[in-house]
């Protein structure tokens, strides 16, 4: 579905990312894995669209992609969850996730059973203000929005940041469940290393924006993995 190749990013004269190289298949969770400020959230943003990339190739379900905006990237299949979820604080639950529907033909604009059936909290709080709702509820306010999309490729960044331990397991059951349904790739960013090791599929660790060691999980040790993401 995603892959990447020898992908660059500046942020003016800095350059962040240095030749990254990334595949994601469908029916696959592959975690992006490192220490803070190595360029995780950079390379999610540049997949997004969010923020342009500097060079490199991106081919999406077998097509090469240009550099086009977020929306455009949306309407293709791209989901994205932004660190610090970035929802709505003064729109209720449900105005929430209408905002997905933009990328959306006008006639499945609609919110899935689906959706409440994955975070039934959401249904029982349609109607209170995104600003209202707990860090964890927000966090699966954020995933639910993002799936309205019906992406092919969903991108988490840092899902389980601040999040208490028990909606963090709801969280993991839900990435698990759609990654089991084998209808998209997902692309993982995460800091809590165990919760990471027991979703992934695939692990790539960047190290100063370059990756420094990518593997399945056949290939990669746990000892292996958790001594170069601490590193």
């Amino acid at each position: 579905m995603l892959d990447i190749r020898n992908l660059t990013l500046h942020y003016g004269q800095s350059q962040i990312l240095k030749g990254i190289s990334l595949k994601a298949d469908v029916g696959q969770v592959t975690c992006v894995m490192g220490t803070n400020g190595v360029g995780k959230t950079s390379l999610l943003k540049a997949i997004s669209g969010v923020h342009p990339r500097s060079g490199g190739d991106y081919f999406l379900d077998g097509q090469a992609i240009g550099r086009i905006p977020a929306h455009q990237l949306a309407a293709r299949g791209v989901g994205y969850v932004p660190q610090g979820r970035d929802i709505f604080p003064l729109l209720t639950v449900t105005e929430n996730l209408e905002t997905g529907f933009a990328c959306l033909p006008r006639g499945e604009r609609r919110i899935p059973d689906h959706i409440y059936d994955l975070f039934p909290v959401l249904k029982d709080m349609r109607n209170r203000r995104g600003g209202d709702l707990s860090g964890g509820q927000q966090q699966q306010l954020s995933i639910a929005r993002a799936l309205i999309t019906r992406p092919k490729l969903l991108l988490l960044d840092e899902p389980t940041e601040g999040i208490q331990p028990n909606i963090i397991q709801q969280i993991g059951r839900v990435i698990a469940l759609l990654r089991d349904e084998g209808k998209m790739a997902i692309v993982l960013v995460e800091q809590y290393f165990e919760f990471a090791y027991g979703l992934a599929d695939r692990f790539c660790v960047i190290e100063r924006g370059e990756v420094k060691m990518a593997g399945d999980r056949e290939s990669l040790t746990k000892d292996r993995l958790r001594e170069a993401v601490s590193v």
